[in-house]
């Protein structure tokens, strides 16, 4: 029998606002690197944008076991079991490096393959291929940063995670000035210089995650910890993660498809997507935050068997979700064209791009609606529902009437978007349907008692 101890639990306020800070920052980093090479020219923004879909699709598969050991992580740590945490803390680095090592491998060595793959036009492929050579054969790092960081942000440290990341932009900030400009004598390396201060700042980072780890949690590990992996754990682990991430990966399969979809309209549209995405992004960080935040909540208060208080939380959270999108969607409507023209001084570039953020006025709430619920059912072990809503809804519905409708019917991005919107809220509606009848109890109970008897369990049936 595990051993469990009263822990005090931190309020969502405390969990999420340094996550905030975290993820506005990250975010940030993607929005510099877009800033600076807007200095290029259009055609750079557009290779870029290409090629960091595929940074992203790798970050989606580190991220499937951060979710699961964040998840897990935070049932022990609701349960005060501090010795079954540092063990699924260990799992955790030690897989994600394996598979960060692979990943890395496959875009070092196919990144021309990958980009034709994406319909990237031959004159874009200057600008594309030697920022994902760069970006993508150093991706081994950032799993590392991943597996650490949720691992911190599951014991309550979510501030370490943000002071770090603030370091790391700072860093690719400076580095990027200096590169693209050719600053202090340095050469102008355009968009090469950008993806080298990005992979500099993230060695940084990384080096500050271990040094965190030893002192936050007291563990640091052995060479023999990344072959003595033990299939009981990991098993947990992927039980959350590999649904978590067949969610994330579907969306942004997803967004890949629409991109291409935007590619064939002509560069005009695929820079607006682009930039409107950008743009986009600052709007839905505070669900995003929000979300994160829910999640290492609930987990802990599922972790302590109160389950009828994180069913009312998780509502809270919604309507909270609701009035952050909502209002800030207005304000980023109002003032689009103007931001827009940050990046872009293209008329057709900017018009598109700001009708799109007219439109996410009503589209952000029903993405509040996903990242919240989906985020807190995945933290009450109920993690295989949302991904498979999630891949009927946008491959056997949004991606043939994205193409029917922005394509073949010739009403081009608004089309497109549109049909993206309603996806967006059907699928909200559903999460919020699961949540409101309780139907993730079954796994909220065995999640716990998982914890209590010490054991793995045959998983719960879907309802």
């Amino acid at each position: 029998m595990t051993k469990t101890v009263s822990v005090k639990q931190p309020t969502l306020l405390v969990i999420a606002w340094p996550i905030f800070v975290e993820q506005a920052l990250r975010i940030l980093i993607g929005v510099v690197d877009t800033f600076m090479v807007s200095h290029v020219s259009d055609g750079a923004v557009a290779g870029l944008g290409i090629a960091n879909q595929f940074v992203v699709l790798a970050l989606i598969c580190f991220n499937f076991i951060g979710i699961g050991a964040s998840v897990v992580i935070t049932h022990h740590v609701g349960a005060g079991d501090r010795a079954g945490a540092e063990k699924i803390v260990t799992t955790a680095i030690a897989v994600n490096t394996w598979i960060g090592v692979l990943v890395s491998a496959i875009a070092f060595t196919c990144a021309a393959p990958l980009l034709r793959l994406m319909q990237l036009p031959d004159e874009l492929m200057a600008y594309a291929r030697p920022f994902l050579t760069l970006m993508g054969g150093t991706l081994f790092i950032e799993a590392m940063n991943t597996a650490i960081g949720a691992s911190l942000r599951a014991h309550g440290h979510t501030r370490d995670a943000m002071v770090v990341t603030v370091a790391q932009n700072l860093i690719n900030i400076a580095g990027s000035c200096v590169l693209l400009f050719g600053l202090f004598g340095a050469p102008k390396m355009g968009v090469t210089g950008v993806a080298l201060a990005s992979v500099f700042s993230r060695v940084v980072s990384c080096i500050a995650l271990w040094i965190l780890l030893d002192r936050r949690l007291k563990l640091m590990l052995r060479a023999r910890d990344f072959v003595e992996l033990r299939l009981d754990r990991i098993k947990r682990i992927l039980h959350i993660g590999l649904p978590a991430a067949g969610e994330h990966l579907s969306y942004w399969l997803f967004l890949m498809v629409i991109t291409s979809f935007a590619a064939r309209l002509g560069s005009e549209s695929l820079a607006a997507i682009t930039y409107t995405r950008q743009v986009q992004l600052l709007v839905i960080l505070f669900a995003v935050a929000l979300g994160l935040g829910t999640e290492i909540y609930i987990g802990r208060m599922i972790g302590a068997g109160d389950f009828e208080r994180a069913y009312r939380e998780v509502l809270k959270s919604v309507r909270l979700g609701f009035m952050l999108a909502g209002g800030l969607s207005v304000i980023v409507a109002v003032f689009g064209a103007s931001l827009l023209g940050l990046f872009s001084h293209t008329p057709a570039v900017i018009a598109a791009g700001a009708l799109l953020l007219r439109l996410a006025v009503i589209y952000e709430p029903g993405r509040v609606l996903n990242i919240v619920i989906i985020n807190a059912l995945r933290a009450t072990g109920d993690a295989r529902f949302p991904v498979s809503v999630a891949a009927f809804s946008q491959w056997c519905v949004s991606v043939p009437l994205c193409w029917l409708v922005g394509l073949k019917l010739g009403y081009g991005l608004t089309g497109i978007w549109l049909t993206m919107l309603v996806e967006e809220w059907v699928r909200g509606l559903i999460m919020y349907w699961r949540w409101k009848r309780r139907d993730w109890l079954p796994h909220a109970r065995r999640s716990r008692s998982a914890v209590s008897d010490g054991r793995e369990l045959p998983l719960a049936p879907e309802v």
